[in-house]
């Protein structure tokens, strides 16, 4: 069944909502939990869902996430598995970007050609969830749908930040409406008692669906609609069998930097919604790496990839990723420090301490609360970051802040003493 499937995961756009983490890689690049990437997420649920050809469409700052895929997703030559990026370019039937979600599968079409498939999934590349494809494309197939949706229950007070959907007792999509604002009380729908006594009883659109490949091809050819949520999906429900399926594990959208830095923290609670230690683990690039090497810590609720060298006083709930230096008496709080590419050698580090310049990591006797830490910057002794009064919403040069959180900047360099 899933050996007729193709997938396509849509890289995004600028993301500009992700920014400063999207200055220099694209969204689905931004690394997560440590030692992931965004994209991971998506291509680790296909290939345990037994999907194994998949394109990842990308347009901006796309040459990190090339490298991983490239470094991360081997098959073996007797297999017709996959994992191809598809950047946005220039052909004789169009010479501009992608428009939308749509256009950017239009654009596509000519090279899911040469593949033979009966079905498309396509997904989104900036969200956090662990689901079995397998059984969404037996329910398309049971329901004889031409479009299904991946739907999940939402409360009234997320309604406004979602498509939702309006069913019948069939759980055909009768109707469609793109994040309303007010008089919505209406569109609630058919949801199991678990979530109506959560008070989750709006279906939301998950940016999840199933085409049948006479569909994508109908709908997408010879007009110019740019995206599914806001034109294709609407459109579509008067015209074809359109089947919500619904969904009730764990998701979140992690296009904002509030957004993916809750993601980040959830994943050290002692019982996470999005279980790294599943059996249906997260897939990345094996690195070969050193263990951690922990001298004198308390940690509490913390998550520690390989490679590092950690001499701090306490670090609580917070992710520590690869090849992360954190110098003696430091003080983590609510951290997620991304770590580092590349280890300096000796000589570098004494030829910093010789000058009296940071080096690469976190320096010693430091106190950092609510931050991200991008990889490869250098945060010398004695910084304080966001300790005291609430900061204003800015860029700073070296750092933003959005809703109180601080994220220092990719290769930042933050002198001795500093204070955030």
């Amino acid at each position: 069944m899933t050996s007729k499937v193709i997938c396509i995961v849509l890289g995004g756009g600028q993301g500009s909502r992700l920014s400063p983490l999207t200055a220099t890689r694209s969204k689905p690049a931004v690394p997560i939990a440590g030692k992931y990437r965004l994209v991971d997420i998506p291509i680790s649920n296909c290939l345990h869902s037994g999907i194994t050809r998949i394109y990842v469409l990308t347009q901006f700052n796309s040459a990190s996430l090339n490298k991983h895929i490239k470094n991360t997703y081997h098959f073996s030559s007797f297999s017709d598995a996959f994992v191809d990026i598809l950047a946005a370019e220039q052909t004789p039937s169009s010479v501009s970007w992608y428009q939308g979600t749509a256009d950017a599968v239009r654009q596509s079409l000519h090279h899911l050609a040469v593949h033979e498939f009966d079905y498309v999934l396509i997904l989104s590349g900036d969200q956090l969830y662990q689901m079995d494809f397998a059984a969404m494309i037996e329910n398309h197939i049971k329901n004889h749908a031409d479009i299904s949706i991946a739907s999940i229950p939402v409360h009234a007070n997320d309604v406004p930040g979602f498509g939702i959907l309006k069913t019948n007792k069939e759980s055909m999509i009768t109707s469609f409406i793109e994040k309303p604002k007010k008089d919505f009380e209406s569109w609630a729908s058919d949801v199991s008692d678990e979530m109506v006594a959560q008070g989750r009883l709006y279906l939301a659109s998950m940016g999840i669906y199933i085409f049948n490949r006479k569909t994508l091809y109908e709908l997408l050819e010879g007009n110019e609609r740019a995206d599914f949520g806001k034109e294709i999906i609407p459109q579509s429900i008067t015209t074809h069998k359109v089947v919500s399926f619904q969904y009730e594990g764990y998701w979140t959208d992690i296009g904002t930097i509030p957004s993916f830095f809750e993601a980040n923290l959830g994943l050290t609670d002692e019982i996470p919604q999005f279980n790294l230690f599943d059996k249906n683990y997260i897939f990345t690039r094996a690195r070969m790496l050193p263990p951690s090497k922990v001298s004198g810590t308390h940690m509490e609720k913390t998550i520690i990839a390989d490679g590092c060298i950690i001499n701090a006083s306490e670090i609580s709930r917070s992710i520590i990723g690869i090849r992360t230096r954190i110098g003696f008496g430091t003080i983590i709080e609510s951290c997620y420090v991304m770590g580092s590419d590349n280890y300096q050698t000796l000589e570098q580090i004494e030829e910093s301490r010789v000058s009296a310049s940071p080096i690469m990591g976190i320096g010693d006797r430091c106190h950092i609360k609510n931050a991200i830490i991008d990889k490869n910057t250098y945060i010398g002794n004695d910084v304080q970051i966001n300790c005291g009064e609430k900061l204003e919403d800015g860029d700073y040069g070296t750092h933003t802040v959005q809703d109180g959180i601080v994220v220092v900047k990719k290769r930042a360099i933050i002198p001795h003493g500093t204070i955030i």
